[in-house]
């Protein structure tokens, strides 16, 4: 790619390269797959760069929304291994002495008083 492209695409936001010292652009391999797929959806598929930065913004969305998900569902899983844990723990010390209790009526009661007193 020509240098002006690199840096109207660091302009622009769609690739944020590293700097050396001097203040040279240093691309991480991440960085290069980036920049071949901008290449590519601009010349290829007829995309323009603000279709592009779109594009680069909703995948990164959805990478960090699956990896949410992904934390949720370890988070999940541990909690229902000590939810059986303590089911377990309470079922083998249960000898008698524990009565199971029996979930509440969610029905209404309407009290009205006697019309005799």
């Amino acid at each position: 790619m020509h240098a002006q492209t690199l840096r109207q695409y660091d302009r622009l936001g769609l690739v944020s390269p590293g700097r050396t010292a001097g203040g040279g652009r240093r691309y991480s391999p991440r960085d290069v797959a980036l920049l071949r797929e901008v290449q590519r959806l601009s010349q290829e598929d007829g995309v323009n760069l603000a279709g592009i930065k779109r594009i680069i913004e909703l995948e990164s969305q959805v990478e960090a929304l699956q990896s949410r998900v992904h934390e949720l569902l370890d988070q999940l899983e541990r909690s229902e291994h000590l939810r059986f844990a303590a089911e377990a723990a309470v079922r083998s010390g249960y000898h008698g002495d524990l009565v199971p209790r029996v979930a509440s009526s969610s029905a209404l009661v309407v009290w009205r008083p006697r019309a005799d007193r």
